[in-house]
């Protein structure tokens, strides 16, 4: 006689038919937490229903391995199966006709929302006009001889700046150097081994220092001219 369904043993007959394939008490036990069953009781209801033939069970060394009764299916025949076969690439297939179609949309909607409002047109215009009148305030000056920066502060400014680009290229030659030694050897993949490190080089964060290298030797030109 089958269990009460909202019994211990009736829930767990009902989860071992569902899942129909090979289960262990672990399994059953984990899957079965909501039910706030333990372990045991778990356990106890899988060896009654195997000893009542409900389930079938195999034993490996120690362990036992739970499994539904498949006599209880109906086992498709052979021109069955080969409906199901086409059922399901039929189904396939409108799922990924659907994928496309939700794809569409969803770019669509991105595509919608990166545009501007008239609203933001006109705010973003407004402050591109303030910064074109800046900009030709500034210029009005330059073209006028005013002095924008003092003389000491661009001296500042520019020893500043020399010591600066002067450090970042000794210091990437230092750690080229080191790094040539300690991996010259290395049987690691230098990649994975900086990634592991968790080195990172200028190029990695896009910067460089031939630009600012350009800008100092300009500099340097600059003041020899001056002098």
């Amino acid at each position: 006689m089958p269990p009460k369904s909202d019994s211990v043993e009736g829930i767990v007959l009902t989860f071992v038919n569902e899942q129909n394939r090979p289960l262990n008490s672990q399994n059953v036990a984990d899957a079965l937490q909501k039910f706030s069953l333990k372990k045991t009781a778990v356990q106890k209801a899988l060896d009654a229903l195997a000893d009542s033939a409900q389930i079938s069970f195999k034993e490996y060394g120690k362990q036992k391995i739970y499994l539904a009764r498949q006599d209880q299916f109906d086992i498709p025949n052979g021109e069955e199966l080969e409906e199901m076969k086409k059922a399901n690439s039929k189904l396939q297939e409108e799922i990924a006709e659907q994928k496309k179609i939700t794809s569409e949309v969803e770019s669509e909607i991105k595509s919608l929302q990166s545009n501007l409002t008239l609203e933001e047109i006109k705010s973003k215009e407004a402050i591109l006009q303030s910064e074109v009148q800046e900009m030709e305030e500034k210029l009005n000056k330059l073209q006028s001889g005013v002095i924008l920066v003092k003389p000491e502060d661009k001296k500042i400014i520019e020893e500043s700046f020399s010591e600066r680009v002067t450090q970042w290229r000794k210091r990437k030659r230092m750690f080229k150097e080191l790094w040539d030694n300690i991996t010259e050897n290395s049987p690691k993949d230098q990649k994975e081994f900086k990634e592991e490190l968790g080195l990172e080089y200028d190029e990695d964060v896009d910067v460089t220092i031939q630009p600012y290298s350009e800008m100092l030797a300009s500099l340097n030109k600059r003041r020899k001219v001056s002098r």
